[in-house]
């Protein structure tokens, strides 16, 4: 009866043959089409990219053709090719390739992939480097592939955000055991894709990427991070692509890691040293450091965690005057005034935070939507030090106007739409804070427009 059914459906062997090689055709062009495509800037100053992604049973070509034009594709670049083991799990083929000589302020459409499979995306490349160039970055810690994760996501593509700035803690997979902890790297890659294909991301590592797991046989820290998401880090003459440095319109970016050796002559130590003397404040004035564990936060999850890294570094942020510090790990919203404890002694009574007008703020946002839920005990009182902390799901945004005032936004999920929920200006500490630079520079300097800072909201 089944056979009788079949010949019905099929009267010959010609009408099979052509769905089956159409069947064949569709898988063909799922497993070699690209996926997980994102992509971070190339180079120091923002006139490259790195377009990153993943074919999974055939390797292709470590190519990338784009252009000016949505449909004509000028030039052509070849990148690289790796893959990796994790326990039982094989990756797919991960390419990495570099497109540099870019010019600025300028849409570029890419594609990656043979035939049918190919797939097209685009990106724009930044202002040049200028100290009133504006620019819109969004600040994401902690995703994970949650829910929630889908909110934060959605929610900042909805901004006008240009570049992300991620602090740490990308896929949450070394929460899964054994084979899954691939699979939900591949996973993570795809759902991030919506807004890493079509603009950059700049990475910093988390502790969930470690994925120190001697019980499985990987002992080798990093290892899944660092072959799926390249970093410029030669760029900025980093020995480590777990830090490095990035110019961008009008911001020196430094990304430092908390899980990398750090302290007195260590390789990190010794380059941080050297990049925050490369600084140039009039090309750049906005010096942003991303790290992954807060330096200060008054939440009781992974308290006092960052303490060893504020006493090594925090002196030179203090000295150099960064503007912000930008930090995750703790799951949830929290913002400091700036303060800073470079004077910290015991014996002498000195034992807290004061203020200090030359110091970062420091901002957490590990609430990007994680798998291990909200940290939502904080230590009470709140301190003096901290000025607005929520255990609330979201992101947040930091739209630098020019070359004195910045708008920072924190969006809380809940709230489904953009709120103020944290707002504050932020005055520049290179040139804000100095009424003399100010005066000498005054032909070339702006005032933020539409900015209404009050002596609570201002910075």
């Amino acid at each position: 009866m089944q056979g009788s059914q079949v010949l019905l459906f099929v009267p010959n062997g010609h009408l099979l043959t052509s769905l089956l090689t159409m069947k064949y055709l569709q898988i063909q062009r799922v497993i070699t089409a690209p996926q997980q495509v994102h992509i971070t800037q190339g180079d120091y100053d923002g006139k490259a990219v790195i377009i990153s992604w993943v074919t999974t049973s055939e390797s292709g070509p470590s190519k990338v053709q784009y252009g000016t034009s949505e449909e004509k594709y000028d030039f052509s670049a070849e990148g690289t090719m790796t893959n990796y083991t994790f326990y039982k799990y094989k990756s797919g083929y991960i390419h990495h390739c570099l497109v540099d000589g870019l010019e600025y302020d300028t849409k570029y459409y890419y594609k990656i992939g043979t035939g049918d499979s190919s797939r097209k995306f685009w990106f724009q490349t930044p202002p040049k480097i200028d100290p009133d160039a504006a620019y819109k970055f969004g600040i994401i810690g902690d995703l994970g592939q949650t829910y929630n994760s889908l909110s934060t996501l959605q929610h900042y593509m909805q901004t006008g955000g240009q570049t992300v700035l991620f602090v740490g803690d990308l896929s949450y997979a070394d929460r899964y055991e054994y084979n899954d902890v691939g699979i939900r790297w591949d996973s993570w890659g795809r759902f991030i894709e919506q807004s890493a294909a079509y603009q950059p991301w700049i990475w910093s590592a988390g502790n969930h990427e470690i994925e120190y797991m001697p019980n499985m046989g990987e002992v080798l820290p990093f290892k899944s991070y660092l072959h799926r998401f390249a970093t410029p880090h030669s760029a900025s003459k980093s020995s480590n692509p777990l830090w490095y440095s990035v110019r961008r319109a009008s911001a020196h970016i430094i990304v430092l890691s908390s899980y990398s050796p750090y302290v007195k002559y260590t390789p990190q130590w010794r380059w941080l040293r050297e990049e925050l003397k490369r600084v140039d404040r009039e090309k750049t004035p906005w010096l942003i450091v991303l790290m992954h564990a807060p330096i200060y936060s008054s939440n009781v999850a992974h308290y006092m965690e960052g303490e060893s890294m504020r006493a090594v570094f925090e002196s030179w942020f203090v000295h150099f005057k960064v503007d912000i510090i930008f930090a995750g790990h703790v799951h949830a919203y929290e913002r400091s005034y700036r303060i800073s404890n470079i004077h910290y002694n015991v014996s002498s009574g000195d034992r807290y935070p004061v203020a200090d007008k030359s110091a970062p703020v420091y901002i957490t946002v590990g609430d990007g939507g994680n798998q291990e839920g909200l940290a939502g005990r904080f230590y009470d009182p709140q301190p003096e030090y901290s000025a607005f902390r929520e255990a609330s799901y979201g992101h947040s945004t930091l739209e630098i106007k020019n070359r004195t005032h910045a708008f920072y936004h924190w969006n809380r999920n809940d709230d489904g739409k953009k709120v103020p929920t944290d707002s504050v200006v932020f005055h520049n500490q290179y040139w804000a804070s100095n009424l003399r630079r100010r005066r000498l520079k005054k032909n070339n300097s702006r005032t933020a427009t539409g900015l209404a800072a009050t002596s609570d909201s201002s910075l």
